[in-house]
């Protein structure tokens, strides 16, 4: 029997007023989730891909067998950094997470090389990949969460707003990322 949990995932383009009404409608039977304080929290990711893109092309072209790796952190304490690798396979996804020290952070920014493996088992898979196929980090992106959640079914439903992108990943920490653009036309947002 396998330990690891998968879940549906499903995403969709929706607009201001969209949102407004779903949230009308969530808040009278969900709540929001633990990350959540006031309307709404920030999520900063830096994604990894290869030299080739590979990551970005299977996400794009909806591959069903895929993975993308990625530098997480939630809300406004940026002191909390996590490694987080998604997959994709059959329709369904799982995610598996460690916390990264400031000092992992920082090595895996310049290459990893300096780092060994240990016993996080995510740094250990991104740390092969950057060593076997030049993985290394590309994009940050940056969007206004607000999180509904009800225990029943495990439910979970998410808008996603504001969805930023920018190449400056060593400005991640930063309060604004230089560079930074849309990536939705304006009044379109992620309803996951």
């Amino acid at each position: 029997m396998s330990d690891i949990e998968y879940r549906v995932e499903n995403k969709y383009i929706v607009s201001d007023l969209d949102l407004a009404v779903i949230a009308g409608r969530l808040s009278a039977v969900m709540e929001h989730d633990v990350h959540q304080i006031g309307d709404c929290y920030e999520i900063r990711s830096i994604y990894f891909d290869d030299a080739w893109d590979r990551c970005m092309d299977e996400n794009d072209a909806g591959i069903d067998c895929r993975q993308k790796y990625r530098v997480r952190t939630y809300g406004p304490d940026l002191t909390v950094i996590n490694l987080e690798i998604k997959a994709k396979q059959n329709g369904l996804t799982n995610k598996t997470a460690c916390h990264l020290t400031p000092s992992e952070y920082n090595c895996i920014l310049s290459g990893g090389d300096s780092l060994s493996f240990g016993n996080k088992r995510p740094l250990n898979r991104l740390l092969l990949q950057m060593r076997c196929t030049g993985m290394r980090p590309k994009v940050v992106i940056t969007y206004e969460r607000t999180a509904y959640v009800h225990p029943a079914g495990n439910v979970r439903i998410t808008f996603d707003r504001n969805i930023m992108a920018s190449r400056n990943c060593g400005a991640f920490f930063d309060e604004h990322i230089a560079g930074s653009v849309p990536i939705l036309p304006a009044g379109l947002h992620v309803l996951e």
